[in-house]
């Protein structure tokens, strides 16, 4: 049985790519999810828990995501949950991983500009007698941004 989660939270640390010796593209970081809730007594919305997760994506969805994300901007992820035990010996603990299988930024807080990303087959499918066209580069995403809200202002909670 696969647990399939969606998540919504801060990329907590720098992305971390690397290509293993076979070649597959891993990237990983930590995602920071705070649940908000509204506090009717004092008139605003306050945090609660925050639960720590540890995001690893593979191949083009990873080479994409290190193009893409940076520390500190709003995501939301979709996989596959899967928790680990640990011990070191001294201590043990529980780890929460997540496989991404999609990744994007999250709009409720900003917006960001798409530019597709071609295969290596696409790539040398365009390379024929066709004139040069502006296209990414294979496995790069071109020109993305997350533009956040403006300095010191909070986009507002969705209403539900």
């Amino acid at each position: 049985m696969t647990d399939t989660i969606t998540l919504t939270g801060l990329v907590a640390t720098d992305p971390k790519h690397i290509i293993t010796s076979e070649g597959l593209a891993i990237t990983n970081f930590r995602l920071a999810s705070t649940q908000r809730r509204y506090d009717k007594s004092e008139g605003k919305w306050v945090d609660g828990e925050t639960n720590w997760y540890t995001v690893t994506s593979f191949r083009q969805l990873a080479i994409n995501a290190s193009a893409s994300l940076k520390k500190g901007e709003r995501v939301i992820v979709t996989g596959r949950l899967k928790l680990r035990s640990w011990d070191t010996g001294e201590r043990t603990g529980m780890s929460v991983d997540v496989e991404a299988e999609a990744l994007g930024h999250d709009l409720l807080w900003g917006s960001t500009t798409f530019a597709r990303s071609m295969s290596a087959s696409q790539a040398q499918a365009s390379t024929s007698d066709e004139p040069e066209q502006s296209q990414p580069a294979p496995g790069h995403v071109a020109q993305t941004s997350f533009e956040p809200a403006a300095e010191g202002q909070l986009a507002p909670e969705p209403a539900f």
